[in-house]
């Protein structure tokens, strides 16, 4: 059985229980108290053993870290603290731990834990997250399959760069210690491609490609970024959750991401509450108050003009230049959603210059049919825009941003061949999880982050 269910479950029943010791201490009464925990649960299971049992000597001297499977029964427990501990029959050691094992029973920094990754998620905080990680995972996929939606699979290798940034890992066959041309050119005929690969920064050209035969796609998995950026938001490898919605325009986009954010939100809420009481105790005080008001609240709508006006006029003292044009930093963001309004925001319709080529330009030809999702404390969480449908326009579109047509020959034909107005954004996983947990540094909401200079396990 698993702890988490032995301790909802009723006591007095027989019962097999594997898992890791936490912590084991003796009373003078002869009887040794082991700490088990198997990953489905914060709380740890009490198991209570007697001197009667034949290899007694070895379980009071158990390290931290052993594992073991124990039968016996479920009891009452007398202590406080604990509805249920187990009385056992049988403890069998399935795997000793020596005694320099690196989780002992005290605090120890997330620094540090970022070196011993692969031991980390016995700890009570990194259970969590993986547990939270889990459910929020679960409830993406139930909110888009619920609603009709189609899971595709995007291809991890591209030969385009879909937000045209450069930022882009190169993957290659050719031997780089000896790659040494005379000319300085590579000759990429002789690699596996036969041309530049690189791993994908997004899914969603592909996408789009899909939606426009099926209507309502999702994807959802691991993108890579080549930015050499060391701050507590950003990695090398994350997970995108990427919708793409055919006949769907701006405001149709709007309505979903706000559903969307606030499903997923009351999910975690209501399937790990026992995970959120322990972030909301060690980690923030304010995340869960910050969840519920989010998924009672209305979202604001204001275009990205009166974003602007509204920081100009606000009297705030801020770092980075207020200005049309300028793209919101995070202090801009954090003052819409905290201070202005209270409340999440979507800001729409942003200057021309400042996004993709794929973004949908509006009649004003100045801005295009783009948003951002606006939360309290981290501010962006969703970015989306309804897509360019119309041949021409998406051309211009390209030749402005240096990007050279006939490399995306493929996706042009969408616009030649069945064009229809369709929208979608994009979800950071980690930023999310980040969010909903409270945590400082995104680094400690994936299980074996990337980032630069981190590549150990």
């Amino acid at each position: 059985m698993r702890i988490r269910d032995i301790l909802q479950g009723e006591p007095n029943h027989d019962v097999t229980v594997e898992g890791w010791v936490r912590t084991r201490r003796t009373s003078k009464a002869g009887l040794t108290f082991l700490e088990l925990n198997d990953g489905s649960s914060l709380a740890n299971l009490q198991i209570v053993a007697e001197q009667t049992l034949p290899n007694y000597d070895e379980v009071e001297r158990l390290a931290t870290g052993s594992s073991l499977r124990v039968r016996g029964r479920a009891v009452e427990s007398p202590a406080s603290g604990q509805r249920i501990e187990v009385r056992a029959c049988a403890v069998d050691l399935i795997g000793a731990s020596s005694e320099d094992f690196p989780l002992q029973k005290k605090r120890h920094s997330f620094e540090y834990l970022r070196t011993i990754a692969h031991l980390r998620h016995r700890t009570n905080t990194f259970g969590a997250i993986a547990r939270v990680r889990n459910e929020v995972s679960r409830t993406i996929h139930d909110y888009f399959q619920s609603r009709g939606y189609l899971y595709v699979q995007t291809p991890l290798i591209t030969a385009i760069d879909a937000e045209g940034a450069g930022q882009m890992f190169r993957v290659t066959t050719l031997d780089l210690d000896h790659l040494s041309p005379s000319d300085g050119l590579v000759d990429y005929s002789e690699d596996l491609f036969g041309r530049p690969a690189y791993l994908t920064v997004s899914g969603q050209l592909e996408a789009e490609t899909m939606a426009l035969a099926m209507r309502s796609v999702y994807t959802f998995g691991p993108t890579f970024r080549a930015e050499n950026s060391n701050t507590s938001r950003h990695l090398s490898e994350f997970w995108m959750v990427e919708p793409e919605i055919a006949f769907c325009d701006l405001s149709g986009l709007q309505d979903i991401a706000e559903e969307f954010i606030k499903h997923i939100f009351r999910s975690v809420l209501e399937n790990c509450a026992e995970d959120m009481n322990f972030f909301n105790e060690r980690i923030d005080p304010e995340v869960i108050g910050t969840l519920e008001h989010i998924t009672h609240s209305d979202f604001e709508r204001i275009s990205y003009t009166e974003a602007i006006r509204l920081l100009e006029q606000s009297g705030e003292s801020f770092e980075f230049p207020v200005f049309w044009g300028a793209d919101l930093q995070s202090e801009h963001e954090r003052y819409l959603t905290e201070k202005r309004f209270k409340r999440p925001v979507i800001v729409t319709n942003y200057p021309r210059s400042i996004k993709a080529f794929y973004m949908r330009v509006n009649d004003d030809e100045r801005t295009v049919a783009a948003m951002d999702v606006l939360v309290p404390r981290i501010g962006e969480i969703i970015g989306g825009s309804q897509r360019e449908e119309r041949y021409d326009v998406l051309i211009q579109g390209m030749r402005d941003h240096d990007i050279d047509p006939e490399q995306y020959w493929w996706y042009l034909d969408l616009r030649r061949f069945g064009t229809a107005p369709h929208s979608g954004f994009g979800l950071g996983l980690e930023r999310t999880v980040q969010f909903v947990t409270g945590m400082g540094n995104i680094r400690d909401v994936m299980p074996f982050p990337r980032a630069p200079g981190a590549v150990e396990f």
